[in-house]
């Protein structure tokens, strides 16, 4: 089975314009995400996806596979459809480009189900929500999963909302996806023909598209302590994070 791990990556951020280059001990981020795939063995190649010049000549100079993509793409996995056309594999593997400390092994989580499950479409990860304040942070998507641990719904409120019980761990989603070409397929067509769907554009979650439109997202649980940089006080955490494991 081939697989291709792909890195989408723009300057243009609402909260954090040009993330994918912010400086990280000497390393623009995207290097940082870019290094950790390269040490997930199941990874047959590894790419960034950009519609930036900027992005594009800093991956040249970093020795990072890089293609250009349109800049019309409205998600990361539109972008990573776009990849998906060039270069033919079995599955294709979307990875963050705003999370520089995301393990090798908390990748290879979203790669191995599709070894034992033929049948497997769309794979994402979660983690159990460790910080309370992550609960009631809108930036950070929880996950709700039925008892088999196919997603059911993804938002950045308060949910479940613990009116009858407070005996529940909160999941937050890790933003690694495994997709078949099939369904990456259909993320991609429909984006070309209808933009985004009801409810992806209301949360801002890509993910929900293959939700709302009835496919089964298999969540696996990780343990993982990554911090995704939305924002310039996230990227002085991870900084002070990186630095004191050097």
């Amino acid at each position: 089975m081939k697989i291709i791990g792909v890195i989408p990556a723009r300057y243009q951020s609402s909260r954090f314009p040009g993330k994918p280059l912010a400086d990280i001990c000497g390393k623009p981020m995207i290097w940082w995400v870019y290094s950790q795939c390269l040490k997930v063995d199941e990874l047959d190649e590894v790419y960034v996806a950009t519609d930036d010049e900027r992005i594009y000549e800093s991956c040249l100079e970093n020795s990072i596979n890089v293609i250009m993509t349109s800049n019309m793409h409205k998600t990361g996995t539109d972008r990573v459809g776009e990849v998906a056309e060039k270069i033919k594999a079995d599955l294709y593997v979307n990875i963050q480009g705003d999370e520089p400390m995301l393990e090798p092994q908390t990748i290879r989580s979203a790669i191995l189900p599709f070894f034992d499950n033929k049948d497997l479409q769309i794979s994402n990860l979660m983690t159990k929500i460790k910080n309370p304040v992550d609960v009631v942070n809108f930036t950070i998507p929880k996950v709700i999963t039925n008892k088999d641990g196919i997603g059911v719904y993804l938002t950045r409120s308060t949910a479940p909302y613990p009116k009858g019980s407070l005996k529940y761990d909160y999941y937050k989603q890790v933003c690694v996806y495994g997709f078949k070409p099939e369904a990456l397929k259909f993320y991609c067509e429909y984006g070309k023909k209808y933009g985004k769907a009801k409810i992806e554009a209301i949360e801002d979650i890509e993910i929900l598209r293959f939700i709302e439109n009835g496919y089964k997202v298999q969540y696996i649980e990780v343990n993982s302590d990554t911090v995704a940089v939305d924002t310039e006080k996230d990227l002085e955490k991870v900084r002070k994070i990186m630095k004191s494991r050097l």
